[in-house]
């Protein structure tokens, strides 16, 4: 079949790419190899990273309806506390990591609406639970991808454009784009927190979220086969055990100890959640207090802490992929084990036998996500590498992020990375809110690639602050906007980065569709 666009991972990214070019009257095909589109919203299970001046700028117009569209779900259909429903800023999970943590269910049923009138224009296709096997190339552009559908059959797909959004950089490794992967060296790069020498299998934890509540009873589960190896490991840079309520601080990696309160209703602000952090309220998505009539038995929390960040293998560039993720679900089911059986209470007792694994929440049988969390992929080499020297506020001062001139979107969030497979600990450099430059997501070599998430031309340091869901957004839908412009103007995405007259009309375009190009305030992220 031929498309106008084939768009790869229907994550965060890929969706809003989707959205953006099914606007503009293209013709599109979207393959998603999950039961969920949404990726870190949904099958990832992971509540959005944000910045504080979400909403109001630092995002698209098409993001903004997205979170609206959210509050709007909960106020329209749960039943919700007077005060609560009122709240135009409502919260329904009242987690302190974000501004609007919230069921990923909900996301996916606003996300399967905004998709759902292309859909049935027939302008786009959805294919779920299908998987990229191989790509064609010739010369300098992208020509045909073979997929798997989830009943066995496999088609091939001819398009004039090529957005790469899946998670892992899929795409680039099949069509030998070229690409990097793990840490680059400050020779490379120049940047101040480089490493020494490059190595490329050094790559951020990846994480298998699990949902969870706290009832009355006795809810214990099997006693993971592997237990006793990941209740006896150490990371590197911990003082003990990875199963322990002890953990390195990721700014200052002295020892934290949290607190854990299972249903207490505290309304913490960000910064003192940060000075004591909670556990329990850390990325909870349903407050059951602000629901009436007790309508919840408890609050539903998502664990995605410190305990089950995967450090023992990346899942991308070594053959064992497979068994890397598998272990990393072993991890995860060990830690709840661990919560169930042994972790210490402030009352001298262990384990909390009354924690429940929520399967429903997350659309799966044991309560995991269906998607690891991987925050690091390949990275496309492309026209322009952001850098740390572009934002961090150590190399910038009070100068604000690089202008870009061809700036598609801004976000802003500090350089955040996990440790690594190879040993790293945690990074946690302050940045300025940043512009997403178009030369990023650009390959170059080849001509119809276009990338539409976190597979932009970043360094491993600078991924850890667009990484996150408003910049994969923003990211996203300009390279749906921008492959539907080339289409329309009959040009290619490098002419348009490096015409002035084309860039020009092509930012004019973004920011009628309500993207914004610069920040539009002089604020800066708390150091």
């Amino acid at each position: 079949m031929h498309t106008d666009i084939l768009i790869l991972g229907g994550g965060v990214g890929g969706v809003a790419a989707a959205l953006a070019a099914c606007s503009m009257g293209c013709r599109a095909v979207l393959v998603e190899p999950y039961d969920w589109i949404g990726g870190q919203l949904t099958s990832q299970a992971v509540p959005p990273d944000e910045h504080p001046w979400i909403e109001t700028h630092g995002s698209t117009a098409l993001y903004r309806a997205f979170r609206n569209g959210v509050r709007s779900h909960y106020q329209r259909y749960y039943p919700l506390t007077r005060d609560a429903a009122a709240d135009p800023f409502l919260n329904p999970g009242g987690g302190w990591v974000s501004p609007l943590c919230h069921d990923p269910r909900v996301s996916l049923a606003v996300l399967e609406a905004m998709l759902l009138p292309h859909e049935a224009s027939g302008r786009i296709t959805v294919h779920r639970r299908a998987r990229l096997i191989e790509a064609q190339a010739h010369a300098d552009r992208v020509v045909a991808a073979r997929i798997g559908l989830a009943d066995g059959t496999e088609i091939v797909v001819e398009a004039s454009y090529f957005l790469e959004a899946t998670e892992r950089g899929d795409l680039l490794a099949l069509a030998n784009v070229e690409h990097r992967t793990g840490i680059e060296s400050a020779s490379d790069t120049g940047e101040p927190s480089a490493a020494a020498a490059s190595r490329p299998l050094a790559m951020q934890a990846v994480t298998i979220v699990f949902a969870m509540d706290h009832v009355d009873g006795h809810h214990v589960i099997d006693r993971p086969v592997d237990y006793d190896h990941w209740r006896n490991v150490t990371p590197p840079g911990w003082t003990g055990p990875l199963l322990s309520w002890t953990y390195p601080n990721p700014r200052t990696l002295r020892p934290t100890t949290p607190r854990f309160r299972p249903n207490i209703a505290d309304h913490e602000s960000h910064e003192e959640a940060l000075r004591h952090p909670d556990l329990w309220s850390y990325r909870r998505i349903l407050d059951r207090s602000l629901f009436t009539n007790r309508f919840f038995q408890s609050d539903v929390t998502l664990v995605n802490w410190p305990m089950n960040d995967y450090l023992e293998g990346p899942l991308l560039g070594v053959p064992d992929t497979e068994v890397h993720e598998a272990r990393a679900r072993a991890l995860s089911l060990s830690l709840f084990y661990w919560l169930q059986t042994e972790a210490p209470r402030p009352n001298g007792n262990v384990g909390y036998p009354g924690l429940r694994l929520r399967p429903d929440v997350l659309g799966t049988g044991d309560g995991l996500a269906q998607a690891p969390y991987i925050r690091e992929s390949r990275r496309l080499r492309a026209v322009t590498t952001v850098v740390e020297q572009d934002l961090a506020v150590s190399a910038r001062g009070d100068a604000g992020a690089i202008h870009y001139r061809d700036s598609v979107g801004t976000g802003a969030y500090r350089i955040d990375l996990h440790p690594t497979t190879e040993g790293d600990p945690y990074l946690d450099v302050a940045a300025h809110p940043f512009e997403i430059p178009l030369g990023a997501l650009i390959p170059e070599r080849v001509d119809n690639l276009i990338a539409a998430g976190k597979t932009i031309g970043t360094t491993h340091i600078t991924n850890g602050c667009y990484r996150v869901h408003p910049a994969e957004w923003s990211i996203g839908e300009a390279a749906g906007r921008l492959a539907a412009f080339c289409l329309q103007r009959s040009c290619d995405p490098r002419s348009v980065q490096e015409s002035d007259l084309l860039l020009g009309d092509f930012q004019t375009l973004l920011q009628k569709a309500g993207s914004d190009l610069r920040w539009q305030g002089n604020e800066r992220l708390p150091a």
